[in-house]
């Protein structure tokens, strides 16, 4: 009987599960969005239940299309939108309050006041992350605070908390596996980036009981088995993985001073840096990539918050383009941006600035500036996003950037890889297979269990679907990046 691996995909607007085969082809896909609340100004947060049903849907959906079942799937691969966090009644499984999604800047008073106490450098070197209530330690004590005796509860052990693969592990295994990895465990502010363990530190610093977290494991391991008497048999998840890092490993970036950026909700550039961590001066993060066996890899990360979720502002707020392909030909339908600039901080500037309370801003509007200007300076502006991040990488590690690899939703817009081609000053590849978060997860999981027997193996089956040449020259796009510059200041300047 063929084997295959199915991988699920937890995002931040969708769940979908994929089914590979051994050369890394996709077999069959199932995807279901969820819903994403806003109950006030910055705060983002969707319901637990309605992740676990998701995927639990997309799993089932998947293999039918297929004509598939379990006993088929060697193993199961989960990669997770990070940092979201969720808190549980250990007893009854059931969420104590919503999941609070990574962009939510509810508990950005908690990471003022350790700022103001002076904690930010202990952190860092102790995590390698900046304050800020996009990573989950702020999110968790915000929840505790906002729950009836949540303190309590959690030191009695009555209550568990964890990022989404998590709370995924948790309800497949039928309540019984509550397990991390580390590239996840890495995002919260809680665990020693040195030891790969929770720091009792950390968490004195946010009065975050231990008992409460999750177990860390390797990224590729066999961290438990589907409950049998929920989806009749026993299947093991032999990884878990965060989006980004799970992306870099699809990508195979198993080479040191290798990139990828993924064009999804937001831009996440990561860069491979090897054995031992890399920090940043430049308000980059560093963050484990993943651990096979003993080995461990680090990535440098530049995350920025807004990017297709800009598009989806083109779609449903401004109701400038009926769909996010679309955003494209009403950009190609002007000659250019006619001036404008769009800073889409929607939840504030990321790396490298680190500002949560900056607001967006359109600049350079005149009586001539339309709908299609618009749309295409929204797009523009996910180039200059990550050329910002692109920049301050190589002023952190000293690599002068060869080659991006991209995948992501927008990375199927032929106008934006080029426009990020001629900012950067690079080549730009987009591969044959764009579904690298999912492949990467897959391909985690395979090594777990023999159904691919190395690394190498895995890289000699990427591909190029089509490589984005610099068509305009540095100095060409010089005017263009001063303008951004100064659009990025003056919105900070307002936000102030």
């Amino acid at each position: 009987m063929e084997k295959y691996i199915l991988a699920i995909d937890q995002g931040t607007t969708s769940s979908r599960a994929i089914l590979f085969d051994h050369e890394g082809n996709l077999v069959s896909t199932a995807q279901k969005e969820i819903e994403n609340f806003f109950p006030q100004p910055g705060w983002v947060e969707q319901s637990a239940d309605e992740i676990y049903g998701s995927v639990a849907a997309v799993l089932t959906e998947c293999l039918a299309k297929a004509g598939l079942s379990l006993a088929e799937v060697a193993a199961i691969g989960i990669s997770n939108q990070r940092e979201t966090t969720i808190v549980w009644d250990s007893d009854t499984g059931k969420p104590v309050y919503f999941a609070l999604v990574w962009q939510s800047k509810q508990s950005e008073s908690y990471c003022e006041e350790k700022r103001a106490n002076g904690h930010e450098t202990f952190i860092k070197k102790k995590t390698g992350l900046l304050i800020d209530p996009y990573f989950s330690a702020s999110k968790i004590r915000w929840i505790l605070d906002h729950i009836e005796n949540g303190q309590k509860r959690a030191e009695a052990g009555e209550l568990l908390c964890g990022t989404v693969d998590s709370w995924l592990l948790y309800r497949l295994s039928g309540n019984k596996v509550h397990k991390t990895d580390v590239s996840n465990a890495s995002r919260t502010l809680l665990m020693d980036i040195h030891t790969l363990s929770w720091s009792k530190e950390l968490c004195d610093i946010w009065n975050i009981p231990l008992c409460i977290l999750p177990e860390i494991c390797a990224t590729s391991t066999v961290l438990a088995v589907t409950d049998a008497t929920i989806f009749g048999m026993e299947v093991p998840i032999a990884s878990v993985v965060g989006d980004q890092q799970a992306a870099l490993f699809g990508q195979t970036c198993f080479k040191e001073g290798e990139v990828k950026n993924t064009y999804g909700t937001g831009c996440f550039l990561l860069m491979n840096t090897g054995s031992k961590p890399v920090f940043s001066s430049q308000g980059l993060v560093t963050s484990v990539g993943w651990k096979i066996e003993n080995e461990v890899t680090y990535v440098l990360e530049g995350s920025v918050f807004v990017a297709g979720a800009a598009v989806q502002w083109l779609r449903d707020q401004l109701q400038i383009i009926p769909d996010a392909p679309s955003s494209e030909e009403k950009a190609k339908s002007v000659k250019d941006n006619g001036g404008v600039v769009v800073v889409p901080a929607f939840s504030g500037l990321g790396a490298p600035y680190w500002k949560p309370n900056v607001t967006g801003g359109i600049f350079g509007l005149t009586r001539g500036s339309g709908r299609g200007e618009i749309t295409r300076a929204t797009l523009e502006s996910l180039a200059y996003q990550t050329n910002d991040v692109i920049l301050a990488m190589s002023r952190d590690t000293g690599f002068a950037l060869s080659s991006l690899k991209v995948d992501g939703g927008a990375c199927k817009n032929d106008l934006l890889m080029q426009w990020q081609a001629d900012v950067s000053q690079t080549q730009v590849h987009r591969p044959v297979i764009s579904e690298t978060t999912a492949l990467g997860a897959a391909y985690l999981a395979g090594l777990a269990v023999g159904y691919w027997k190395n690394s190498e193996e895995i890289a000699s089956r990427w591909r190029s679907e089509v490589v984005f040449e610099p068509k305009q020259s540095a100095s060409e796009m010089k005017v263009h990046l001063e303008r951004w510059e100064k659009a990025v200041k003056a919105a900070m300047l307002f936000g102030e």
